[in-house]
C-alpha cells in the first residue's frame, strides 16, 4: 500500500536510472515540494515508497520527471528546444487505503502512464 513510481526508457529498453524526479502535493494551482530524488538502477525511488500506507492521504499530487536532462546524460542528440523537457503528471488519490503506482514509459518524443499495481 502507498504511492510508488517506476520509469522505463523505451528508447534504450531499460530502466531510467539516474533520472531526476520531484514529488509535490497540490491544491489547485499551488504545489508544495515533498521530495526530490534520483531513480536507482531499477528506475525506482531508492528509498522505496514515496508515501507508505500510513502517510498517503486522499488528495492531489504531482510527479515531475526531468526527461530532457536524462536523455542528454545518455548521449542522445536532442534538438533545441527538445520536444520533451519535463514530464509533469498530475493525479488524484481517492482511496488512500489502496496502492497507487504511477509508472512512466518515456522516450525523447513520447510518454505514457497509467495507474499500475
Amino acid at each position: 500500500m502507498g504511492l510508488s513510481t517506476h520509469v522505463l526508457d523505451t528508447m534504450h529498453g531499460c530502466p531510467a536510472a539516474g533520472m531526476a524526479v520531484a514529488l509535490y502535493t497540490t491544491d489547485g494551482d499551488q504545489a508544495t515540494l515533498v521530495k526530490r530524488f534520483e531513480l536507482n538502477q531499477d528506475g525506482r525511488n531508492p528509498d522505496g515508497l514515496l508515501y507508505d500506507h500510513a502517510s498517503l492521504k486522499a488528495g492531489t499530487y504531482r510527479l515531475v520527471f526531468d526527461v530532457k536532462a536524462y536523455f542528454l546524460s545518455r548521449g542522445v542528440a536532442l534538438p533545441e528546444p527538445a520536444f520533451l523537457d519535463r514530464v509533469t503528471l498530475d493525479f488524484g488519490v481517492a482511496h488512500a487505503d489502496q496502492h497507487y503506482h504511477v509508472p512512466l514509459l518515456v522516450s525523447p518524443w513520447s510518454y505514457s502512464t497509467y495507474r499500475g499495481s
